[in-house]
């Protein structure tokens, strides 16, 4: 059987959400070409907006992605122009990662997509997008707050 033949209280939600991000994660890694990055990078372009000048432990564990893809992710954005890295001068064997002006205006651009994204799934008269966000982010700072001894290498 299909997901549309499925009653919707026969399927975990955490499946329902799996099928959301695999989709969007489809649609935008193709919407996210003409801005040559993905949507990993995308990801990450968003954790350092939303904390300046973090380092990549700090971005792994926000991202919940290992350290490792963390790197080689960080280093493609760098070539790119997207972020910068500058030694940190309490730590010095870390860097602090920032967005550069390319990079804000790339992670601005992107907005529009995923707004362009959730314009086509959300349908009003089934629920308030207000109300399915807070809904989201309770669940997603309890998913959180369950793995938060996960450490990703």
């Amino acid at each position: 059987m299909s997901v549309e033949e499925l009653d919707a209280s026969c399927i975990p939600i955490a499946k329902l959400i799996t099928i959301i991000a695999r989709g969007q994660t489809t649609y935008l890694n193709h919407e996210l070409k003409d801005l040559d990055i993905n949507s990993t990078q995308l990801h990450l372009l968003f954790e350092i907006s939303n904390r300046n000048d973090l380092n990549q432990e700090m971005i792994s564990s926000g991202c919940s992605i290992d350290k490792g893809a963390v790197a080689r992710s960080v280093k493609k954005l760098e070539e790119k122009g997207l972020v910068s890295r500058k030694v940190d001068e309490d730590n010095r064997r870390q860097n602090k990662i920032s967005l550069t002006q390319k990079g804000r205006k790339t992670l601005d651009e992107s907005i529009g997509l995923l707004n362009k994204f959730e314009e086509e799934l959300i349908d009003e008269s089934i629920i308030e997008k207000e109300l399915l966000q807070k809904a989201l982010k309770e669940i997603a700072i309890r998913t959180m707050e369950l793995n938060q001894n996960i450490k990703f290498k």
